[in-house]
């Protein structure tokens, strides 16, 4: 309807049985708009939901391992990390010490470095492992999908290289 006086709009609107809405008050002059009010509070409410149901705010799974693991039951666990961060939840391993095995933190870190090996396309480390008491945690949180293509690339790139070595290899 372009620039309209103010008291102008109103009858305009109150002709018409709608509300005058006023929808940017920072620009210069102010936007309104002839609409109905409780129509437009409705839809704005439906968005709003629909926006806060696609979000999900990232949980945060333990996962409980001992510093003697066995290599199965380790993959095991490695795979429940994987499912975990597929669902854009983070993961925290810990491995618990019990006893003498305290005497020994190397097998835990032993630990946490094959499950963060296993992980590494999948997830990204939140810094090192920590030792608190019996408990060394490591945090795993999901890589976007920009960092995971890009992980991707270069480990193709490398195979590649690789791949390539070895027929220069067999020539020779």
């Amino acid at each position: 309807m372009g620039v309209l006086a103010t008291d102008k709009a109103l009858q305009s609107a109150i002709e018409r049985g709608l509300d005058l809405v006023e929808v940017a008050p920072t620009a210069s002059p102010p936007v309104c708009r002839i609409l109905d009010y409780g129509k437009y509070r409705y839809e704005q409410t439906k968005k709003e939901k629909k926006v806060r149901s696609g979000q999900r705010a990232g949980l945060l799974k333990e996962l409980r391992v001992r510093p003697q693991v066995k290599d199965h039951d380790l993959d095991i666990k490695i795979n429940l990390a994987k499912k975990f961060i597929g669902e854009g939840d983070k993961v925290k391993v810990l491995v618990v010490f019990r006893g003498r095995q305290m005497t020994h933190p190397e097998l835990g870190i032993k630990v946490m470095q094959k499950v963060a090996n296993d992980l590494k396309g999948v997830a990204q480390l939140d810094g090192q492992p920590v030792q608190e008491g019996r408990v060394m945690s490591l945090m795993l949180s999901p890589i976007s999908a920009k960092q995971a293509k890009e992980t991707k690339e270069t480990k193709e790139a490398k195979e590649t290289k690789e791949i390539k070595e070895k027929k220069v290899k067999e020539t020779v």
